[in-house]
């Protein structure tokens, strides 16, 4: 729901982001390792030519922190540095804390991968009661259940976990239950929840006692109020009209298990440190090796689009596990997650000890160094168009693993460019059907009136302004509220006016009188006409 344009900037874009660098140098946690030299630099070049305002990045190889430093600035306009410590939105890399949360449940004798979900969770329902009945914990992790994704049921609504989850059995089935590969946030949330309902606490106490502290993770939470309180945070930014903006942060803790985790590069790194130890943390063995097996095997068969093939041509498949993806690179395995919400993005890249000879034993411990040692990244930036973290972890993957590393951010520019052409390409084709003087159908008010939806719940529309100028506003929670454009006949595009959410359609349905019977909002629902404003 974001505008997009070109990705690469303008020269006047490349000097501010330049600039920006040039005043904010990178903050060292540590000595730049040989096979890192030039690190520093090529990321400097690859932000400017991204236009990111921010990036942090943390790498570990076995158990040792070889790199964690921060580049540029917390918000694009102010002189506050990005160092190691700044918190960033993690998004998606949450679901691995979820999964790990629940390992450890299981560890705790509290809970089985395959426990029906009902007998955690007795009154969580999706629309098909089959799937209901069946559903289990590892399904949740799967992304394979086949109910539609409706990420805006969390990103817009003013709903908590709870009611997210009471709304999940209007979900629409699109899919056939456990066949194919389908993203979907809701079902992570449910996860979350799980935890919670297995531990007696809630999901983000649980993370805190079990991981957050045991690991040294001082700057992490699941609570956007602690992000406030805390300080040296990343502010997110996005394209507006081919500029970068800095936008608000948000408070997200609705989407829980799914994405809800703030963190820094320097708690990252220990996290990632746990994983190549399997469990192992300073001595003590916090979760059982066994479990990352299970974390780390694939479930569900991903496709490789023509693209990433191209780029990759050593990937010869790709799977979701549970909580993350996995591949193979160079003959490795490489088990990694990307995250983005409210315009930031996190990358987390791990190769991990491979099976020894015969598939006994692990080839290269935490303890190894060298090309084979078992390794991890995490790239963190304050800019959602970007790629960056992608390029920067292919880049640090080929230095450490013996290969001349190549220009990954020009190649994953490139791709960038492509698709923005292609998304312009659609833009022209959008505005080329319009009818050109054909006007609504109705008369202004006789698209107002209250709409619901058992998914998203109460729309508005009303009028305002003054007198006959005055315009069509949709009112969908407090953050999403959206005037609307007259299109042609009964369509109308929706402005949002949250920075950065970018316009959708609307359709209004008549029926055989005339009367409007349902607003048809893309990405959001169906609604159907209840009445008018005054309660009529």
């Amino acid at each position: 729901m974001t505008t997009s344009s070109r990705p690469r900037p303008p020269l006047f874009g490349v000097l501010l982001a330049a600039a920006a660098l040039l005043l904010t140098a990178p903050s060292a946690a540590s000595a730049q390792p040989g096979a890192l030299a030039g690190l520093d630099a090529w990321v400097e070049r690859a932000m400017a030519a991204w236009e990111v305002p921010g990036f942090a990045l943390a790498v570990v190889q076995g158990d040792s922190v070889l790199y964690a430093r921060g580049y540029g600035v917390t918000r694009l306009g102010d002189d506050e540095a990005v160092d190691e410590h700044t918190i960033f939105a993690i998004a998606s890399t949450t679901k691995a804390f979820t999964t790990a949360a629940l390992a450890a449940l299981v560890d705790d004798g509290t809970l089985d991968w395959d426990d029906p979900v009902s007998r955690h969770l007795p009154g969580f329902e999706l629309a098909d009661p089959y799937v209901s009945r069946e559903l289990t914990v590892r399904d949740l992790l799967t992304h394979r259940v086949g109910a539609a994704r409706f990420d805006n049921l969390w990103i817009a609504s003013p709903f908590d976990r709870a009611e997210i989850l009471r709304r999940a059995r209007h979900l629409p089935q699109t899919e056939g239950f456990r066949l194919t590969y389908g993203y979907n946030n809701i079902l992570y949330i449910a996860a979350g929840e799980v935890v919670a309902a297995a531990a007696g606490m809630s999901w983000d106490d649980f993370l805190e006692r079990r991981f957050f502290g045991p690991l040294g993770m001082d700057r992490s939470t699941t609570r956007a109020a602690v992000v406030e309180r805390r300080g040296n945070a990343a502010h997110s930014h996005t394209r507006i009209d081919g500029e970068v903006h800095a936008i608000p942060r948000r408070d997200y803790d609705a989407i829980g298990g799914a994405g809800a985790a703030w963190s820094s590069a320097h708690d990252m790194a220990q996290w990632i440190r746990f994983h190549l130890a399997r469990g192992e943390f300073d001595g003590v063995q916090l979760l059982e090796p066994a479990r990352f097996d299970e974390m780390y095997a694939p479930h569900t068969v991903m496709a490789i689009d023509t693209a990433s093939a191209r780029l990759h041509p050593t990937n010869h498949f790709a799977a979701y596990a549970l909580g993350w993806r996995v591949q193979d690179l160079h003959g490795r395995k490489v088990v990694h997650h990307s995250g983005s919400i409210n315009y930031t993005r996190t990358h987390v890249t791990m190769v991990p000890a491979q099976p020894g000879p015969g598939g006994t034993g692990l080839a290269g411990g935490a303890g190894s160094a060298g090309p084979e040692a078992p390794l991890g990244i995490v790239a963190m930036g304050n800019l959602s168009t970007s790629n960056l973290q992608l390029a920067v972890s292919h880049w640090i993957l080929d230095a450490l693993q013996g290969r001349s590393p190549e220009d990954w951010s020009a190649a994953y520019l490139e791709l960038a460019e492509r698709s923005a052409e292609a998304s312009e390409r659609s833009a022209a084709a959008l505005e080329a059907a319009r009818l050109e003087g054909v006007g609504p159908s109705l008369p202004l008010d006789g698209y107002t009136g209250r709409y619901d939806d058992a998914l998203f719940g109460e729309m508005r529309i009303s009028r305002e302004g003054e007198g006959p100028d005055a315009g069509l506003v949709l009112h969908y929670s407090t953050e999403y509220v959206a005037d609307l454009e007259p299109w042609h006949q009964d369509l109308f595009r929706a402005v949002w006016r949250r920075p950065g959410a970018g316009r959708t359609f609307v359709h209004f349905t008549l029926d055989t009188r005339g009367r409007v019977t349902e607003a048809a909002v893309d990405g959001f629902a169906d609604f159907a006409r209840v009445g008018d404003l005054d309660g009529g």
